[in-house]
């Protein structure tokens, strides 16, 4: 007899979501950035969602697989980026973020075109997410405070999203009925055989 295997995405939402506020609550020049994001970027937002894409992974979930452990990764790099120059090595050149966090987006932007098989709510992590790294990228390239401060504040969006849909999966389930909705998936998943 098998036993059901626990969804594992709220609490890489919940990791990749507290995380991504904190850092744009510092990126929209609220607070300075400090060990506490630092941490969260290494253990929640890092190391959790890397956790979290290995249960994806064992239950045969692709795109969650490819979506955490990626984004796992992508904080343990930018607290790397942060801290690996105070260590002795050197930073990267004036401008060169601009492309890391471009590469970000293009990854991120298909990744939203596989979302549209999910639902509106998980739209709207990736969507947003996409629109942050863009935004980030053109702050970097420019480095207009102005579009930094906006990077910010729709970052706070794209956390607080991401802990919506984290929080609407986990009540919803408790409950056995919608107590935070999320919208129906736009197209019916389509199961597929492996290659």
């Amino acid at each position: 007899m098998s036993k059901q295997l626990a969804n594992p995405a709220p609490l890489g939402l919940m990791g990749f979501g507290m995380t991504t506020v904190l850092l744009n609550i510092h990126n929209a020049g609220l607070f300075p950035l400090d060990s506490m994001i630092l941490a969260m970027g290494i253990f929640y937002g890092g190391l959790g969602q890397v956790l979290v894409g290995m249960m994806c992974f064992k239950r045969g979930d692709t795109f969650g697989t490819t979506a955490f452990t990626s984004y796992g990764l992508f904080w343990l790099t930018v607290v790397g980026l942060i801290a690996l120059p105070k260590m002795g090595f050197p930073a990267s050149p004036a401008g060169f973020m601009g492309c890391f966090f471009a590469l970000w987006g293009i990854f991120t932007g298909f990744l939203y075109i596989g979302s549209l098989r999910y639902p509106f709510a998980k739209q709207v992590v990736f969507a947003s997410l996409t629109i942050l790294f863009f935004l980030l990228a053109a702050h970097e390239f420019t480095e207009n405070s102005t579009l930094g401060f906006i990077a910010g504040i729709e970052g706070i969006f794209c956390g607080a999203s991401a802990m919506y849909f984290a929080f609407a999966q986990i009540l919803n389930a408790e409950y056995g009925r919608v107590i935070l909705p999320v919208g129906s998936a736009k197209y019916p998943k389509v199961e597929t055989a492996a290659a």
